[in-house]
C-alpha cells in the first residue's frame, strides 16, 4: 500500500505541527508514508532519521512570487504527472483546497482523505487535523511532535564543544523571519545578566541570516556574553538539531527555532510578539509569554517591545528547577 499526505504550508514549523499526524497515520497502515511538502519546510534536514517517511516529494510552487514548475495550470498537470507514477492507493490532504482534490482524482488515487472543501477561513492548525484523523480513521493523536537525532551525533556534538553537565546551557533563538516577531536583542541581553548572575552559563545563538537578524546576533556577540557563546547560524539546518538536543532549555521568538527545540524534547519558552498563541503552546514542552498589558495575542499585536526579560528569567528558573 502507498500513502501520500499532502502538507503544503510553507515553513518549518508548519511541517513539525504536522509530525504527529503523519506518524499516526503510517503506524495505522503499519507502512512508512510518502509526504508532499515546500521545500522552505526543511523536511529533507528535519526528518530525515524519522523511520515512518519513506519519501519526501517536494512541491516547487510558491504562491507569492508564481515561481516553480507546479504553479499554474500547467505546474499542476506536470504535478499530476509526477504523481500518478507512484500508483498511489491513498491521500491525506491536510488543507481545504479544491486543487488538491482534484489532482487526486486526476491521479486516479482511490481513496481521498481531505479538510472539508472551502472552509480554509479560520481553521485551528492542530483541531483541523486532529478531527479528519479522528473522524475518518477513528484515531485520535495528540498535538505532541517529537524529532528524532541519532544519538552519535549528539555525543559527537558534546566532545567537540565540551558541552558539560555543570553548566546552563541556553538555546537562544534570536531570530525570525517576520519583523514583527524578532525581539530586540536588549532583551535578550537582561535575561542573560540575569542567569549569569545566578548560575554558570553557555548560549547558544540560533538565528538565520537575514541583515535584521545579523543586527541582533551581533549585538549579543559584542557584548561581555561574547565568550559564552556560541553561534550556529554558519551551520545548516540539520546540524543544528544536535545542538539544540545538548541544551538544557529554549528561550526563542516564535520562529523555527522554537519548533524545533520542542520537538526534540527541550523545555522551550516562546516568546509571542505577534502571532495566534496556537504556534507556542501546541507542545506539551511548550511555556509562552505574552507581551506586558496583553491578555491575547494574534498577528497584529506588535508586542515585541513589550516582552519583558524578568519574566522571562521567572519562567526559566521554574523549568529548570
Amino acid at each position: 500500500m502507498k500513502i501520500l499526505i499532502v502538507q503544503n504550508k510553507k515553513g518549518i514549523g508548519d511541517l513539525i505541527i504536522f509530525l504527529p499526524f503523519i506518524e499516526a497515520l503510517a503506524k495505522k497502515f503499519e507502512t512508512q508514508v510518502y509526504l508532499l511538502v515546500k521545500e522552505n519546510s526543511k523536511a529533507l534536514d528535519i526528518v530525515e532519521d524519522n523511520k515512518y517517511i519513506k519519501e519526501i516529494i517536494v512541491l516547487d510552487r510558491d504562491n507569492q512570487s508564481n515561481d516553480g514548475i507546479h504553479e499554474g495550470v500547467f505546474g499542476t498537470f506536470r504535478l499530476i504527472k509526477k504523481l500518478k507514477q507512484y500508483k498511489f492507493d491513498k491521500i491525506f490532504i491536510f488543507n481545504s483546497s479544491l486543487r488538491f482534490n482534484l489532482i487526486a482524482k486526476l491521479c486516479y488515487i482511490k481513496d481521498v482523505y481531505q479538510y472539508p472543501l472551502f472552509f480554509k477561513k479560520n481553521q485551528n492548525i492542530t483541531l483541523a487535523a486532529q478531527k479528519l484523523l479522528e473522524s475518518k480513521m477513528g484515531i485520535k493523536v495528540k498535538s505532541d511532535p517529537q524529532i528524532l537525532v541519532d544519538e552519535k551525533k549528539i555525543n559527537s556534538i558534546k566532545i567537540i564543544n565540551n558541552i558539560s553537565s555543570n553548566e546552563k546551557n541556553i538555546l537562544l533563538g534570536i531570530g525570525g523571519s517576520g519583523s514583527t516577531k524578532r525581539i530586540p536583542a536588549k532583551t535578550f541581553l537582561k535575561f542573560m545578566d540575569y542567569c549569569d548572575e545566578n548560575y554558570k552559563c553557555r548560549f547558544f545563538l540560533a538565528t538565520g541570516k537575514l541583515h535584521e537578524e545579523q543586527i541582533i546576533l551581533d549585538e549579543i556577540l559584542n557584548s561581555k556574553f561574547k565568550q559564552k557563546c556560541i553561534r550556529l547560524d554558519n551551520l545548516r539546518l540539520k546540524e543544528t538539531l544536535p545542538y539544540i538536543k545538548n541544551c538544557n532549555i529554549s528561550i526563542c521568538n516564535d520562529s523555527s527555532f522554537s519548533h524545533l527545540s520542542a520537538a526534540l524534547g527541550i523545555p522551550t519558552i516562546v516568546l509571542m510578539a505577534d502571532t495566534p498563541i496556537i504556534y507556542g503552546s501546541y507542545s506539551p514542552r511548550m511555556h509562552p509569554i505574552l507581551p506586558d498589558g496583553v491578555k491575547e495575542v494574534k498577528h497584529d499585536t506588535l508586542g515585541k517591545d513589550k516582552i519583558n526579560a524578568q519574566k522571562i528569567y521567572e519562567k526559566f528558573e521554574f523549568l529548570i528547577n
